[in-house]
């Protein structure tokens, strides 16, 4: 990072494209380029200093001195609808190219350049300034709300994001909106979209229940419960691969119908009620995430998110997404990856798991399911052994099926999935993380050895289509192609007479094992801890309060 020598002068003069401008003092004004601020004497031939401040410009300069000042006023705002990386979707304005040299800058707060991924599909709390039919700069004016949130509903199975065509109806009758056209649907009429609708033409078609507190059946597809029927609007995009179906609705709408989905409403209100903090501290962290901006959603209705509208909602998780309205959670001013999942093998784990860097998570650290939140040093197989086959290791949720389970697999089988190394003779755990997690394993076979990184990876390659898994109740689980948790100890059993090698598996918990386990979050509800108890509890020196008290 020095320059070690100038050979050439290519040019005394450049210019800065879309610069932020502010008031100076003494006849001057402050120019951002980038992390610098730097301050120029205004001459009356290129304006007035009130004339300058809190606008975009680009400056040319000459030997370091100022020549010449094009600022750029004009300014839209609306509803982002849609962020590529070569234009932005606002509502009234269509699609509109990003000029080359396109900034984001942040005026609330702290001022400071940001990138394209802090345009917030769903939201207008960014103005944008036009030059040529170009947007030149995105200016975040207000903080994020969490509000809103805009799901990419998939399809019946959960397999893709594209639909080859939509079917949508309402009991009070729809309305339509599409280009500059509104169209009303009559009662409980059912409306067809394709990808060949010339209501199409325009990109999308925004559905609206004509009845507030109406809801959106979309017929063309299934659910757990049957058809699903949604809050608030739903658009339908076309895109090169087919139909996208986007329910745009309030974030507290949306909990309402996630948390039934994650955890059963017959469970105790207060661990609902961490369920919920948890549903909307992640769903809270996932809109600031971009990850479908390009089709203008936020998340999608599935596992890789939160799981929504797969199973009625009930008054009882309804009173605990209310009861705990617009509460998040924070550590240090900022709220928290809010992970969770089903059960605990009686040890949780930290947030390296998944490769990671545990000190950017300190409130993600793993310890016993014990009021002591003590931690044991289970680093090593004989200690995680003989840890997992006790199955009566006390732990708030060591009453439930899964929170211990054993199962059996042959080489054979596993060598559907581990094709690498030949003939499977053996396989061992190298590495395990807080708690005992299996993070590497050995395997070795006649055509040579192999190592499989990661709890996602391991789950993945021992679990197999034959797999019979017994749980703790003696009952058995089938047709589950990955092994429940990581939490593992494998036992050689040896070869048979047709040289196949048996493995025997002990295993505890149901999940990844970071955060909340639902169902510890039970036990302990049941136990008379309330929700904030349940939250600190599994997130290590956290707080719970309101979105608007975040300091992001």
């Amino acid at each position: 990072n020095e320059i070690i020598a100038l050979k050439e002068a290519v040019t005394d003069s450049i210019t800065y494209k879309n610069v932020w401008l502010t008031a100076g003092t003494g006849g001057t004004f402050g120019v951002y380029l980038g992390t610098v601020e730097r301050t120029f004497p205004l001459e009356a031939s290129l304006g007035q200093p009130e004339d300058f401040a809190n606008n975009i410009a680009d400056i040319s300069l000459k030997r370091g001195s100022l020549q010449k000042v094009t600022l750029k006023k004009k300014r839209i705002s609306g509803k982002v609808l849609a962020v590529k990386d070569t234009s932005v979707e606002v509502e009234g304005y269509g699609s509109l190219k990003l000029d080359k040299d396109f900034k984001v800058y942040r005026l609330y707060g702290q001022f400071e350049e940001r990138s394209i991924s802090d345009i917030l599909v769903g939201y207008d709390i960014q103005d944008f300034v036009v030059a040529h039919g170009r947007i030149c700069a995105a200016l975040l004016v207000r903080e994020f709300d969490a509000k809103s949130i805009r799901v990419l509903l998939m399809n019946t199975d959960f397999q893709s994001i594209f639909h080859p065509a939509i079917t949508l109806s309402a009991e009070s009758g729809l309305s339509l909106s599409y280009g500059d056209k509104e169209v009303k649907v009559p009662p409980k009429a059912e409306v067809i979209i394709d990808t060949a609708d010339e209501r199409l033409k325009d990109g999308r078609i925004v559905a609206a229940p004509l009845e507030k507190g109406d809801s959106i059946s979309v017929n063309s597809i299934k659910r757990s419960y049957g058809t699903p029927a949604y809050d608030g609007t739903i658009e339908v995009r076309k895109e090169a691969d087919g139909l996208v179906l986007i329910n745009e609705l309030y974030l507290e709408d949306y909990l309402t119908k996630v948390v039934p989905s994650e955890m059963p409403d017959s469970y105790e209100k207060e661990a609902l009620k961490a369920q919920a903090v948890c549903a909307r501290t992640y769903a809270y962290r996932q809109i600031q995430s971009n990850t479908y901006s390009k089709y203008g959603a936020h998340v999608d209705d599935s596992t890789r998110f939160q799981v929504y509208n797969n199973l009625p909602t009930a008054s009882k998780t309804e009173e605990a997404v209310r009861e705990t309205y617009g509460k998040l959670l924070f550590y240090n001013e900022r709220p928290i990856e809010a992970f969770y999942f089903s059960t605990s093998c009686g040890h949780t784990t930290d947030g390296s798991i998944w490769g990671g860097d545990p000190t950017l998570f300190p409130y993600l650290d793993g310890s016993l399911l014990q009021d002591s939140r003590g931690v044991l040093n289970l680093s090593t197989n004989s200690d995680f052994e003989e840890f997992i086959k006790k199955k009566d290791y006390p732990a708030y949720d060591s009453g439930f099926p899964m929170y211990r389970w054993e199962t059996t697999v042959t080489n054979r089988q596993l060598e559907e999935e581990i094709t690498e190394v030949g003939s499977i003779l053996n396989i061992t755990v190298t590495e395990r993380g807080v708690g005992g997690i299996v993070k590497k394993l050995r395997v070795e076979g006649s055509d040579g050895i192999m190592t499989i990184n990661g709890e996602g990876q391991v789950r993945a390659k021992l679990g197999n289509k034959y797999m019979a898994i017994t749980k703790l109740d003696g009952t058995l689980m089938k047709n589950f192609d990955s092994l429940p948790s990581a939490y593992i100890a494998i036992e050689n059993q040896g070869v048979d007479d047709n040289n196949i090698t048996t493995f025997h598996i002990y295993g505890g918990g149901f999940g990844h094992g970071v955060g909340m386990s639902q169902n510890g979050a039970q036990a302990m509800a049941k136990g008379g801890k309330s929700f904030e108890d349940i939250l600190k509890f599994f997130y290590n020196e956290t707080e719970v309060r309101e979105a608007e008290q975040s300091k992001e």
